[in-house]
């Protein structure tokens, strides 16, 4: 084969299989094939050699059996998966990703190989470490109810509470934990509506301008060129323009300020919002660490709550970049439902539709900014650009966004060494730690700036790595608006 880098061996009795409705996808010979042909590839290529510990460690394994990736042991094999975090910055760097005719998905790969490990049975630890971190919803309820007294107990790194807490759970008793509210956003959303004399459920949950759902001439007629729902433009000026807020765990438990002004800014810009009945987490972090049959689970409820929401003329919002990569781009693959590729391509980044708005035939954006002069939002700030928000694709939004509302924006693409829930995971705590150095170095860097970004989780990180708090940029615009209401 032409183009083939140094070590390539096309391997054609291999087959490659990505997706677990496949024959042998949880098959362990066959993964390991699987596994030789992608390591031969990227040993030989090394384009990726800077991305995540995974590669240096699978480089200096290979280059140990003299160039020989089939040569490795399995428990070689098994740390280069263990040290992948699923950053997904492979799908912006590497050339050979699908469909490229040698159809290298590395970061699927390695979620193939936790699905096949957790078929062949995990250790204990690992599954209660996975009980824990992955039912973010039960977790949430309970600990949101519970908040003033979970926050004490486990707020503080390093206490007698943490080590406990790490000894029965696998979650680092070093690491920094996002706190829970008290107020879940959609009970906020809830009673928002109802002092407004609006319903608050589902596609009928509005708590923008009244009108029924699923206006003629609303945001984007499912499938339609140049509208929401084809990743393309809003409606044009003059229509009405909705949408469905998927809450996230984070917003919905531990950052509802975020989902308050993002309802905020997107009333201000005509855009009526509501929220759709019966989501539950977008399943990542079951994804991630292997249980497929979960994810799927949640997977399926998300759609069949998200679907008709698209069909009544509403798109979906995420503002959380992890939430919205698994939407667009896994749910599609592991349902391969018409349904699922309606919801993938009418999902938005909130910055990302804003801009399209701005950018709309005749205007879309409101443009009554706050002056920075008058103090009330900040001159300058550092933007830290997330891992999955770079691997969607889609352009620097957040960023042209505040540029917009008169924010001059320095602009980071660092990793925070958290990714979802691998960051947090006691065995992992240190590499985590050696990964996000050079975050902190650079944020430190631009010395008493404020910072911003999209991930709520990497925003912990940066806090807990230089002190300063980092807001998500859709605050800086209601700030910008003065929409935002301070805690």
């Amino acid at each position: 084969m032409k183009g083939e880098p140094p070590g390539f061996s096309h391997g054609e009795d291999v087959r490659v299989t990505y997706n677990p409705s496949e024959p042998g996808y949880f098959d362990d010979e066959d993964l390991r094939g699987e596994m030789d042909r992608v390591f031969d590839l990227c040993h030989g290529c090394r384009l990726c050699f800077n991305l995540c510990p995974s590669f240096p460690t699978l480089f200096s394994y290979v280059d140990a059996h003299d160039g020989d990736a089939s040569a490795m042991s399995r428990a070689e094999q098994d740390q280069v998966v263990d040290e992948c975090y699923q950053c997904k910055l492979c799908y912006a760097k590497c050339p050979y990703v699908p469909p490229h005719e040698w159809e290298l998905d590395f970061p699927r790969l390695m979620m193939r190989a936790h699905a096949v490990a957790k078929r062949t049975g995990a250790p204990l630890r690992e599954r209660m470490t996975d009980q824990v971190m992955n039912r973010t919803d039960l977790v949430g309820k309970l600990s949101s109810a519970l908040a003033p007294l979970v926050n004490r107990l486990v707020s503080e790194p390093e206490t007698l509470a943490r080590r406990v807490m790490e000894g029965a759970t696998g979650i680092s008793s070093k690491r920094l934990l996002p706190p829970y509210r008290r107020q879940r956003f959609t009970t906020w959303f809830a009673r928002r509506a109802g002092m407004a004399g609006r319903p608050s459920d589902g596609v009928a949950g509005s708590a923008g301008t009244p009108g029924s759902a699923g206006t003629p001439g609303s945001a984007g007629t499912p499938g339609s060129a140049g509208t929401p729902g084809s990743a393309g433009t809003p409606g044009s000026a003059g229509t009405e323009r909705k949408v469905s807020v998927f809450p996230t765990c984070f917003i919905e438990y531990m950052a509802p300020g975020i989902g308050k002004d993002l309802v905020r800014v997107y009333e201000h810009n005509g855009v009526r919002c509501s929220l759709p009945a019966g989501t539950r987490c977008c399943g990542a972090p079951w994804l991630h660490s292997g249980n497929v049959d979960q994810f799927v689970s949640s997977a399926r409820a998300n759609v069949a709550s998200l679907a008709p929401e698209v069909r009544a003329g509403c798109d979906v919002i995420v503002a959380q970049p992890t939430c919205a990569y698994v939407l667009r781009k896994d749910y599609p693959l592991y349902l391969g439902t018409p349904d699922a590729q309606l919801v993938a391509e009418h999902t938005f980044d909130p910055a990302e539709y804003l801009m399209a708005l701005h950018k709309a035939e005749g205007g879309g954006l409101r443009t009554d900014f706050v002056a920075v002069e008058s103090g009330q939002v900040p001159a300058r700030v550092t933007y830290h650009l997330a891992c999955h928000l770079r691997a969607q694709m889609i352009g620097f939004k957040s960023r042209d966004l505040l540029k917009v509302a008169g924010i001059a924006v320095d602009m980071i693409q660092e990793c925070s060494g958290i990714d979802g829930t691998w960051g947090y995971r006691a065995a992992n705590y240190d590499l985590a730690r050696k990964v996000a150095e050079p975050l902190r170095r650079k944020v430190a860097d631009i010395p008493g700036q404020d910072v911003c970004g999209d991930c709520h989780l990497a925003n912990v990180a940066i806090y807990e790595e230089t002190g300063k708090r980092s807001v998500h940029p859709i605050e800086l615009l209601a700030m910008a608006y003065g929409l935002h209401e301070e805690g």
